[in-house]
């Protein structure tokens, strides 16, 4: 197959968390999105997304981790999705995503910048995890998948992100799924930097968006946050938090912005399968 041949792709980043994406083709299956979503011999990704259009201003989302495995929600990957659906309707204002774990709205702030529009995620609860001969005390919670969230009151840049990580990614008493791992800094108030160890990728991420939803959700229930905050995630860049008009359902809402942006065009070729 020559390169011409090749299946078409954008890649795509949110603050950092790049993925792979597919407009109007079908899911890959498992093993071809890990062996694309590898680093250094293939074109490497935190994960994989397809998105195809529904009808006028509405767009269906199907996310893929880069061990293959479907997830019901990532936060990145729909700004980046909702960039894209902007390109395809550059005069609309909001459209709709439907994700696994509901419909989000999404809204254009400028050429590298989208917001979404999620449900305020409910209260978490508190827990202690035992790892790597030391207690752990966070904050299990749910925000469209699950994440345990720790306070870090050291260095940031010097947190065991690698070794402890992926020890508490795979606690038994966070259930045999797991949940996404964050270590937060809150130092200074009304806004906090974020690590993340995601599952599914089994390593750092440069940022995670439901992370940072997860992180403001504990940091509100303790009272040691209030909305707008602004989040400072490994990449450098700032996911911002604020509030938004309720939904249909009265619930209350959450507007998560930040970077998201088309880094390159192409073809993936047939040794990317490798």
């Amino acid at each position: 197959m020559s390169d011409q041949d090749g299946t078409p792709f954008l890649l795509v980043s949110g603050a950092g968390n790049d993925f792979i994406a597919l407009i109007e083709r079908p899911a890959p299956a498992a093993g071809t999105i890990q062996a694309w979503c590898r680093r250094g011999v293939s074109v490497g990704a935190d994960g994989l997304f397809t998105l195809h259009r529904i009808a006028e201003e509405r767009y269906a989302l199907d996310y893929a981790n880069a061990d293959g495995a479907r997830a019901a929600l990532c936060l990145n990957a729909a700004r980046c999705a909702a960039r894209l659906a902007f390109d395809q309707e550059p005069d609309a204002r909001s459209l709709t995503i439907e994700t696994g774990a509901g419909d989000l709205i999404a809204e254009p702030v400028d050429d590298t910048c989208t917001a979404v529009r999620v449900p305020a995620p409910t209260a978490g609860r508190r827990m202690t995890l035992r790892a790597n001969g030391r207690d752990v005390p966070g904050w299990r919670i749910d925000a469209g998948v699950p994440h345990f969230v720790l306070w870090w009151s050291g260095d940031l840049d010097e947190a065991p992100v690698e070794s402890l990580g992926p020890v508490l990614r795979a606690h038994p008493d966070l259930g045999p799924e797991g949940a996404n791992v964050h270590f937060v800094d809150l130092d200074p108030l009304g806004r906090f930097r974020i690590r993340s160890f995601e599952r599914g990728v089994e390593a750092e991420t440069l940022a995670c968006g439901t992370g940072v939803v997860a992180a403001a959700a504990c940091g509100i229930a303790e009272g040691r946050l209030s909305l707008p905050i602004a989040a400072v995630t490994r990449s450098g860049f700032e996911l911002r938090l604020e509030a938004a008009p309720d939904g249909p359902d009265g619930h209350g809402r959450w507007r998560l912005s930040g970077d998201a942006r088309i880094v390159a065009r192409g073809r993936i070729a047939a040794a990317a399968s490798a």
